[in-house]
């Protein structure tokens, strides 16, 4: 799920009112434990609180099937998983690009979908700002699953499963709409939530949450030269940064593409750290393989652009963040102990 063209921004807006309108819920059962509905004890409160979609077993597990269904999709080949594969923390396995139908590329590189309830924004510049509409853009991107949310209806209210599914979690006799598509799949992408790394233990003082003097020493160097950006427990802010990969961005533009602002332009949202080790490549248009050429980047490899992030122009005139070979060793060794083995292998959020 990558960015958003300019010509669905607009309708993607309206699309977020109609889902946050007055229309009751039909689904009022009461809470039913499904996986990553509990807030960490390390973690700030969520952007999207289990009251705005109250969650429930069958409601959880309709959202997984539609996740893993490539029927979204105009070809019925791409599902939401094609792209966002579990085992890297639902990134896209060693794609630059990730391909969509009939083997087509886009512009950016497909981001991990993890700790999404914590997120204002969504996708490398912002596009949107609800998770329940979030899909929208992926689902009718003509790169991606190039499909409209009419047929994607169509197919599912021509399903007698989903038919009875959908009845079961909504209630009533009506036909499936979007609304109730929208508000089902996020029942299983708000669930997508990574917690239990060896760090996060050690920030719990739980058991198996044992940091070496390395990994101590790598989180300082974390907190001290990278925590402007990759703040906090969630390991991002949130915000959009230039972090110095052009000059100039003539073919994607970044935070501009949503906002129109010149002063936007070259900024990319701040991805989290966490599973980082895994989720490679990495920068918007998943320019660099390893870790160690995302640290040469930062330390040798910016180069100024009117919208650089001044945190990057050191007193000297230089860009950059200076590292040490230690302190670059300490830091590699330290973000391994934010992969989150559960989440990667916790098979209910595997396809069924």
């Amino acid at each position: 799920m990558k960015g958003l063209f300019p010509f669905l921004h607009g309708w993607l807006l309206l699309a977020l009112l109609a889902a946050g309108g007055c229309r009751p819920d039909a689904d009022v059962r009461p809470l039913e434990e499904v996986p990553g509905i509990s807030v960490p004890a390390n973690f700030p409160p969520p952007v999207y609180g289990v009251e705005k979609n109250p969650p429930t077993r069958a409601a959880f597990e309709l959202g997984r099937t539609l996740f893993y269904d490539p029927r979204l999709s105009r070809t019925g080949d791409v599902s939401c998983g094609s792209c966002h594969q579990q085992f890297v923390a639902f990134a896209h396995a060693s794609h630059q690009l990730s391909h969509g139908v009939e083997n087509r590329l886009g512009t950016r590189n497909a981001p991990a979908l993890q700790n999404l309830r914590w997120k204002p924004t969504f996708f490398w510049d912002g596009g949107a700002s609800h998770i329940e509409t979030m899909p929208l853009a992926p689902i009718t991107n003509p790169v991606e699953m190039d499909e409209t949310i009419d047929n994607v209806v169509r197919k599912l209210n021509a399903d007698r499963e989903y038919q009875r599914r959908f009845a079961a979690v909504f209630g009533g006799s009506g036909p499936i709409d979007s609304y109730q598509f929208l508000r089902a799949l996020a029942q299983f992408t708000a669930a997508l939530t990574s917690a239990n790394s060896r760090y996060d233990k050690y920030a719990r003082h739980e058991a198996g949450g044992t940091l070496d003097a390395a990994e101590q020493r790598g989180l300082q160097v974390l907190r001290q030269k990278c925590g402007s950006c990759h703040a906090g427990e969630l390991f991002t802010d949130e915000s959009f940064r230039n972090n110095g990969l052009d000059r100039r961005f003539p073919l994607d533009s970044g935070r501009a593409h949503i906002t129109s602002r010149g002063i936007d332009v070259g900024r990319f949202k701040v991805p989290s750290l966490r599973n980082v080790a895994l989720t490679a490549p990495y920068m918007h248009d998943g320019r660099f393989q390893t870790l160690g050429e995302v640290l040469d980047h930062y330390t040798q490899g910016m180069v100024a652009s009117p919208t650089l992030d001044p945190q990057f122009r050191q007193p000297n005139g230089r860009l950059g963040i200076p590292l040490t070979p230690e302190e670059r060793q300490d830091l590699l060794s330290f973000l391994a102990t934010l992969t989150d083995e559960e989440f990667l292998r916790n098979p209910q959020l595997a396809e069924q």
